[in-house]
């Protein structure tokens, strides 16, 4: 009776800290995404209007940024973006350092709104799971309550960037946690709570305007499609980051490494303006492009974007910027849906809805890419307003995504490990996240 009372007063004791975490994440993730999401369309749109060159220099002075904070204000201590959280939950005493939360906060700022062409998600992931370590040192919980700490924070974070308590939940659980026990589950599903809170309160604006009319059964094979080129460009965004990764670790000089890298995406954007930042502005404008009209040579810009965008964001985190492969993979997830449906409308004769297929290829992108398909299911319904009528469809394209990925790659499930955990093969670094 008595080790009864003390889980249950344990469980108090979680259940009140996952609280106090979840509110300072939800805070720290709503101001991330908001500031990012305003000061990137600020710059862009002022240079855009006033002189596109500068798209050519704006990732050098980003990626330069975060090199000089990262030398001084941060003492050269390196951020290696989700691997350090499975580091921490792994080895108990190891622990995320306080200075990854205005770290990881700053550089992913300064990544995305100078062009940079990733997103803020995996350096919210991190900041957020720092602020649930810290929780946890500061003795507020009973001390087997370290993962579930982490866990609420990268939770409330990630509901809050996507607008979607459910997919926060998911991902803390199927990517961070990786089991599921009856403290996970409840520190989890607080943070939810509040973010749901939060959201239905403050911040209820989905990601993306757009609305779907609906499915028909008779799209489902190409759906279909659609999950299977998802998953080659999954596994073409795999083999970049590892051989772009293991290009720039091999130059030793530290302004060639960062200006190489950052030109070069510089001038894609010159080229390409919709590959800036994490391109969730781009995807908008190509979507209402799309619905005007199509011809052979705006699929030959479609297909283009859809391969640059993971380059682009390969580019970025080789020569030192803050991200991962959550903004890539769904913008370039989008303009590969877009692409399947609009040949098929214009060459078989079908009538497939554009925006469907452009969440379709989202999501078989993100699922392969991240290895989690309910994650990726959730989160990409929850971002346009009546996205969860396309339940099914989402839920048939993320699952055979990340299965054909596995069957492409087949050790993709320990390549993932490469991607999050930092795992080498052949001596070769293969971390990406």
């Amino acid at each position: 009776m008595e080790r009864k009372k003390i889980i249950i007063h344990n469980y108090f004791k979680l259940a009140e800290v996952s609280v106090v975490v979840s509110v300072v994440c939800v805070v720290l993730a709503f101001s991330i995404k908001h500031f990012t999401e305003h000061l990137e369309s600020e710059i862009f749109t002022w240079v855009k209007s006033h002189n596109p060159v500068f798209f050519i220099v704006l990732p050098t002075i980003g990626i330069t940024m975060i090199y000089f904070l990262r030398k001084y204000a941060f003492r050269n201590r390196k951020n290696k973006g989700i691997t350090e959280i499975y580091k921490t939950l792994d080895h108990r005493k190891d622990h995320l350092p306080l200075f990854k939360v205005p770290s990881h906060y700053i550089n992913g700022f300064l990544t995305v709104i100078f062009g940079g062409s990733t997103g803020v998600e995996v350096s919210t992931v991190v900041a957020t799971a720092t602020l649930g370590n810290l929780a946890y040192k500061t003795n507020f919980s009973a001390k087997q309550y370290k993962r579930e700490l982490i866990c609420a924070g990268v939770a409330a974070g990630i509901a809050i960037l996507f607008n979607s308590p459910i997919g926060g939940w998911l991902f803390a659980v199927e990517v961070i946690a990786r089991k599921v026990d009856r403290s996970i589950l409840l520190s989890c599903t607080i943070a939810a709570i509040v973010a749901w809170t939060f959201i239905y309160f403050v911040d209820s604006k989905p990601l993306f305007p757009f609305t779907t009319t609906g499915w028909e059964w008779a799209a489902l094979p190409y759906f279909l499609v659609v999950s299977l080129l998802g998953g080659v460009l999954s596994v073409y965004f795999t083999r970049l980051v590892m051989f772009v990764k293991q290009f720039f670790s091999g130059i030793s000089n530290n302004f060639i490494r960062v200006n190489l890298g950052a030109l070069i995406v510089g001038g894609m954007l010159f080229l390409y303006p919709a590959l800036y930042g994490d391109s969730y502005h781009g995807f908008k404008v190509i979507m209402e492009q799309s619905m005007t009209g199509m011809n052979v040579s705006w699929f030959a810009s479609l297909l283009l974007l859809a391969c640059l965008k993971p380059l682009a964001a390969s580019l970025t985190l080789g020569a030192g910027g803050d991200g991962g492969v959550f903004a890539p993979s769904i913008v370039s997830g989008a303009f590969l849906g877009l692409l399947v449906a609009g040949i098929c409308n214009m060459y078989l004769g079908t009538d497939l809805i554009l925006l469907n297929f452009a969440l379709a290829g989202m999501a078989a992108t993100l699922s392969a890419s991240i290895h989690a398909p309910l994650t990726a299911l959730f989160l990409i319904c929850a971002i346009i307003p009546n996205g969860f009528v396309l339940f099914l469809p989402i839920l048939l394209v993320s699952f055979a995504a990340k299965l054909f990925a596995q069957y492409l790659l087949p050790y993709n499930v320990y390549t993932y490990d490469f991607f999050i955990q930092g795992k080498t093969t052949g001596g070769k670094d293969r971390s990406r996240l």
